[in-house]
């Protein structure tokens, strides 16, 4: 049984936003970490391999180099294989685009009866929640989003999902993706000897010849910033807040001055 996990090396978004003139993102000048909710997907694979036999992971990435610094992490976390799928031909792709790619690289990995696949809910830099169920679809598998509870016992898997008012106890059959949230579990750090045998994990990187003769990219004009759909109009840093008030004190004159200081701002 394989675990497939997508994980993404995304902008460190509490530092700045450096932008191209094309409008996309210029991830070679950003500081970069983990997508959080992958590594709850992540750990999520890590645990079933615990408690069940003959269970490898596989994580797999799109993304520039650099992202292998990642997918060592992922190794060093547990992970028994890594893919990188990286090509100039790949940059600046939209989630159609995104999902496409991964999709290919999936198939070209093999999907098996009784195998999963888990992404994170949704990336922190583009916020769309939309890669995970794109990449179920097209690989023709069911899907369960916002996973928060995992069971897999015996073959049978049996899930949770969020709702907003509530959670969703569902049976599923494998094949299948599932895209998981932060509430699932606390992932792990990564242990000496994990680290000192990441390196001599299989490591395989996929450029555009590699996965061509997929269905889903079959020409350069499919994938990338050329094959997506939607495009970026602009990305920027929010203006800074100004620096707020600190008030002391719980009498009678405090209050008259904070209700001075709301009555200037026209809030009350």
């Amino acid at each position: 049984m394989k675990i497939i996990v997508c994980v993404k090396q995304v902008p460190d978004t509490s530092g700045v936003v450096a932008v191209k003139e094309d409008g996309t993102m210029d991830r070679a000048a950003m500081a970069t970490i983990s997508n959080p909710d992958d590594m709850n997907a992540l750990e999520a694979a890590l645990q079933i391999k615990e408690t069940n036999k003959d269970v490898k992971v596989v994580v797999v990435s799109m993304g520039p180099p650099p992202t292998e610094s990642m997918l060592r992490e992922c190794l060093a976390r547990g992970a028994d294989e890594a893919y990188l799928v990286s090509a100039r031909e790949f940059g600046g792709a939209d989630t159609w685009a995104t999902s496409s790619t991964i999709t290919a690289a999936i198939e070209k990995i093999g999907v098996d009866k009784g195998d999963i696949v888990m992404c994170g809910r949704q990336a922190i830099d583009g916020d769309t929640a939309q890669v995970g169920p794109q990449i179920a679809e097209k690989l023709g598998l069911p899907q369960v989003t916002y996973v928060t509870a995992i069971d897999y016992k015996d073959g049978k898997l049996t899930v949770r999902r969020a709702l907003e008012d509530g959670y969703m106890t569902i049976a599923v059959e494998t094949p299948c993706v599932l895209t998981c949230i932060k509430e699932l579990n606390t992932p792990r750090y990564m242990s000496v000897s994990g680290i000192m045998e990441c390196y001599s994990k299989p490591y395989t990187v996929w450029d555009f010849e590699a996965l061509k003769d997929s269905k889903w990219i079959s020409a350069v004009e499919n994938v990338g910033l050329k094959g997506s759909p939607t495009q970026v109009y602009k990305s920027f840093s929010p203006p800074v807040k100004g620096k707020g008030t600190m008030m002391e004190g719980a009498d009678k004159a405090a209050c008259e001055q904070l209700v001075s200081i709301l009555g200037e701002k026209h809030i009350i």
